[in-house]
């Protein structure tokens, strides 16, 4: 592997998030039910993406994934296949297994939208689900890509998920889910 700037590294992470969550076909990839493709087949189409990534191998593919702080992806070695585990736009809805989230997540966004959400509940928008944060730094952090002075709100996960909305482990810090109606939402205080 040859040695990548850290902002090199940056603006590789964030073509494979795009390749593997939002438009594989750019990279030639195809996307099993559940977000797998052989990392091979990533290589191949970060190679032809852009000159300076010829040298992309397996070894970098792994390190992108360990160093993620995001933890947005899964690397399997025993079958060689990487998937984005979050975050897609893909027009086929992915399988993702059904799981009891924890008592309370957290939703990061602008005050405008937090009206609104307050009023219409949360939906997926562009995304295939709804994401909720575990904790509030990383929901603020969320917020903070939306608005300088985001709104924190309280989802009422486990209430939600006991009424028949269904959620689902993206990782450590990320759950997802079907579109949350408003009685399962409040502003953080």
């Amino acid at each position: 592997m040859k040695p990548m700037h850290k902002e090199e590294k940056r603006r590789l992470s964030k073509t494979i998030s795009h390749a593997l969550r939002h438009a594989p076909h750019l990279y030639e990839l195809e996307l099993d039910d559940h977000g797998w493709t052989p990392v091979d087949h990533l290589i191949d189409g970060l190679h032809h993406h852009r000159k300076a990534w010829r040298t992309v191998d397996l070894e970098t593919i792994e390190e992108i994934v360990k160093t993620d702080s995001k933890g947005r992806y899964e690397l399997d070695l025993k079958t060689s296949k990487i998937r984005a585990l979050y975050g897609h736009s893909t027009t086929s809805k992915l399988i993702k297994e059904a799981a009891t989230p924890p008592e309370i997540l957290f939703h990061g966004t602008s005050p405008a939208t937090a009206k609104l959400i307050m009023e219409q509940g949360l939906r997926p928008m562009s995304r295939q689900f709804v994401h909720h944060s575990v904790d509030t730094a990383t929901a603020k952090e969320v917020g903070h890509r939306k608005d300088g002075k985001p709104v924190l709100l309280h989802v009422h996960a486990h209430k939600a998920h006991l009424a028949g909305i269904t959620f689902y482990k993206g990782n450590a810090l990320i759950w997802l889910s079907d579109p949350v109606p408003p009685e399962f939402i409040s502003l953080a205080p």
